[in-house]
């Protein structure tokens, strides 16, 4: 059944539906699209992390697997030297799941891919190969919200937790600041989906997270995403989900060529923000 997930979606980038940008080219023969990256995931690096959420991180710390491109184009981006790139060696299947093995075999609590959207099909042979070798830890998708439907229902079963950005309430926004038309259904569309193969965030008894959504909204100035509205979509698709607000916003790559985007939210605006989100019934998961 594995097998026949993966046929299907290596058959999406051969004319690449993979994410919702549809763009078309033939990765399979070199062609590039929005992401940059042809038929083989570029690994940037692996290792692993302690900035994540707490409840990614128990003892051993989130194993994270850094895949280089991105399907967005976020202009404040804060990691523009390697979702706007295609740095890093091209990596088999095998070879993510040797380095996924190897997190594993050092302590990691997970296996974090950061930024899979446009290498699903990778990331999804890769943990059934390192399953087949005896990865038990759980696998993180670690994306962005912009998500095809149809992708994420190939990856039912392989995914033990998602988390994705909830980035704008406004399509606008979408449109101008990371080029993604359409974001705000996009997004709802894809949290449902996640949210009926996995629910609510699980933890075990020294409360590392195994199985369930955690959505991050990173706050704009301004009330550039409308933050609010993302946690009301939120909080109406999945109910009773985990989220970070986060506020850990910073003028970055691009962002200084928009002066709106030049500000920082303030503190009484991120702890009300963190207030509705839990008066809307949601769970908060801080940094």
């Amino acid at each position: 059944m594995a097998a026949g997930k993966i046929d299907k979606l290596r058959e999406k980038i051969q004319f690449c539906t993979l994410c919702p940008r549809r763009c078309g080219v033939d990765r399979t023969a070199g062609e590039v699209g929005a992401c940059r990256i042809g038929e083989r995931a570029r690994i940037v690096s692996a290792g692993p992390h302690f900035g994540e959420e707490p409840v990614l991180l128990g003892r051993g710390g989130s194993g994270t697997i850094f895949f280089s491109g991105c399907n967005l184009d976020c202009v404040f981006c804060q990691n523009f030297d390697i979702s706007h790139s295609n740095a890093g060696p091209e990596a088999t299947p095998e070879q993510i799941a040797q380095a996924a093995l190897k997190l594993a075999r050092r302590g990691c609590e997970n296996v974090n891919f950061v930024t899979p959207t446009h290498v699903a099909h990778a990331v999804a042979d890769a943990i059934v190969v390192a399953r087949s070798q005896g990865l038990s830890v759980a696998t993180v998708y670690n994306c962005g919200g912009y998500e095809s439907v149809e992708t994420l229902e190939l990856l039912e079963g392989l995914i033990d937790i998602y988390m994705p950005d909830f980035k704008y309430a406004d399509a606008a926004a979408g449109r101008k600041y990371s080029g993604a038309e359409n974001y705000p259904a996009v997004a709802v569309a894809a949290l449902a989906e996640m949210y009926r193969q996995v629910g609510k965030l699980e933890t075990d008894a020294h409360g590392v997270a195994t199985r369930g959504v955690l959505v991050r909204h990173l706050v704009l100035p301004n009330d550039i995403a409308k933050s609010r509205q993302v946690i009301n979509r939120v909080s109406r698709t999945a109910p009773g989900c985990a989220i970070n607000v986060m506020a850990q916003y910073h003028p970055a790559y691009r962002a200084r060529e928009f002066p709106e985007l030049l500000d920082r939210p303030s503190f009484d605006e991120i702890e009300s923000l963190l207030h509705y989100a839990t008066e809307r019934g949601l769970v908060r998961v801080d940094h």
